[in-house]
Formats: C-alpha cells, structure tokens, sequence
C-alpha cells in the first residue's frame, strides 16, 4: 500500500440504470458502483492514493467490481472476498435526479461484521465512510468501530449520503450518524441529507451545532447551485458549473474526492492542517470538487474524471 493512502470504507455494488431497448422497450444496464466504491475509483483515477474496504463477492458482478478497482488503481487488500452475493440497486430517475431500490440482504458488502476488520496499516492517513451501510447490519457496527477505533490518529472524512428508504429506524440512524459527527474531521453533506437530518434547519444554524461537535470542516452541497463551507472562524461559499447533466449518480462521491485530492495536493490532509484552514483555501478546494463533480454528471452513471480531464 502506498503511503498517504485514503480509505474508502462502505459499499460496492450493481447499479441497474434504466435505458431503453434498440426496440424502444424499457430495460435496465448494469453499471459498477456505491458511494463509497464511487469514490475510491475517483481518488485512484485523480492520482491520489486510493484503498477501498468493503465486502465483495466471487459472483460475477464482483468480478466487475475487483477488475474497475484495478483499472482505476485501488488497493482491495483489505477487503474481504466471499461467496455471498453483490448488492443490486436499481435506480429510476426523476428529472436527472436519482432515486435507489436495494437488494441487500445477506449481501457480501452487508454481512461485514466488527470481527471481520482488518488491522489498518501506517500508510493510510484517511478513511472516508458514509452512506446507507451505516444504516444496515452487521456492517454499520463495523464501521462505526472502526471509525472509533482509529479516529484518534488518522483523518475522518464523513458523508452521510441519507438513503431514506433503507432506514427503518430514524431516530436510531440519527444516533449512529451523531456519534461519528463527534469522531470526524470533515463532514460533507448533502441539501438533501440536512432536509431528512433536521427539517426547516438553516445549514448555517446546522454546520455550527457540528462544528460544536468537533468537526473541523462542514460543507454543505446544493447541486447546480454549488457548495457552502463552514468552520470555527468563517464560512464560504462557491456556485456551481454549468454543465449539460446526464444524471446525477456519483456526483456527490466525486465531489467528496475532489475535495480530498485537493487537500492531499496541498499538504492539508491532516488533523491539525484541516483546522488551521483558511478561507482561500476552503474556497480553492470547493472549485476544484465542483469541477470534478461536473464531469461526472455529464455523462451516464457513475463515471469520475482522470486526473488530465481536470488540467487547465
């Protein structure tokens, strides 16, 4: 594993995007993806240091899986491989703007349990976690340990990514995701998840109650209207690209690892370097993670830029 190293920590899993037939019919095309697997492959393809540690099948939507972490260099030592099936989700879109039925259960990624982690090793600097695995078990325990387990002595990068659907119990959710708001560094939301988090709450009034918390960084992303930060001492804001959308799958993973190249370019990837931030520097970071995320919602699913996409 190289050094400076992220890990992305969560799901990987079949996206069935809906498309129609030579014949007009409707149909669906099976697609690699899942927030956090999203992210790892855009790290990889920025040329940042990437690692993903989730739970992947032997079937041969794994096999898909494994050969795109490869392609995009992602390190999957880490991840355990069973016999058990990959994730399907299909995914019907409104407007450009996607909505996710699952099939999960007794998955590969979901049957990750606390005895299953791995001994993280010193080349990771970063763990990225988030999205609706924090929602399910026995893997959103293992998670959550992990994150206590090593938010102490490496950065923690926390996208909620709400999938309200897969949340049987809200309040209980609210918790777990309250709990490693108080182990995290950075936390990135969407206007969507502060809508389904507190409704009628003002980001602002929102980003300081977990800035209070002890994060050190909260960004708020509002879609074509761009993203808001927030710290201790100030906030910002940034509009968004004007891009023709495709559809909007992996744009918040690929605006997550915009936002991580950009730091671990600067040298900011660290505990102390996040909270001595400035503002030209918060600023700096959003625009280049609003660029990123515009390529990939400029063309179908969840496809992330290439490092020589972004040049210029």
């Amino acid at each position: 594993m190289k050094p400076g190293t992220i890990l992305c920590c969560g799901e990987a899993l079949t996206d069935f995007i809906p498309r129609l037939t030579r014949e007009g019919a409707p149909a669906f095309e099976p697609k690699v993806g899942g927030s956090l697997f999203n992210t790892a492959v855009a790290l990889g393809r920025l040329d940042v240091a990437s690692a993903f540690l989730g739970g992947l099948s032997t079937d041969f939507f794994g096999d898909e899986l494994r050969k795109a972490l490869a392609a995009s260099h992602v390190d999957i030592s880490l991840s355990p491989v069973t016999d058990r099936y990959t994730i399907c989700a299909f995914v019907k879109l409104e407007e450009g703007h996607a909505r996710y039925s699952f099939i999960d259960e007794g998955s590969a990624c979901r049957m990750l349990a606390p005895a299953d982690l791995p001994s993280l090793p010193d080349q990771i600097v970063a763990l990225h976690l988030g999205s609706f695995v924090l929602a399910i078990e026995p893997c959103g325990s293992a998670y959550e340990e992990l994150c206590r387990r090593e938010c102490h002595k490496r950065v923690i990068h926390f996208d909620p990514n709400i999938r309200a659907n897969l949340i049987k119990d809200r309040e209980r959710h609210r918790q777990r995701v309250e709990r490693i708001v108080s182990m995290s560094d950075i936390i990135k939301m969407s206007d969507e998840d502060l809508a389904w988090m507190a409704p009628g709450t003002s980001p602002e009034s929102f980003a300081q109650d977990w800035l209070s918390r002890g994060a050190k960084l909260v960004v708020v992303t509002r879609g074509k209207d761009g993203a808001l930060a927030f710290t201790r001492t100030f906030d910002c804001e940034v509009p968004g690209a004007h891009v023709k959308v495709a559809d909007t799958i992996g744009a918040g993973d690929t605006f997550t690892a915009g936002l991580l190249t950009w730091l671990t370019r600067a040298k900011r990837l660290s505990k102390p370097a996040i909270a001595a931030l400035d503002r030209e520097s918060v600023i700096a970071a959003l625009k280049f993670a609003v660029k990123a995320a515009a390529v990939t919602v400029s063309r179908p699913g969840a496809d992330p830029p290439w490092s020589h996409e972004l040049e210029g």
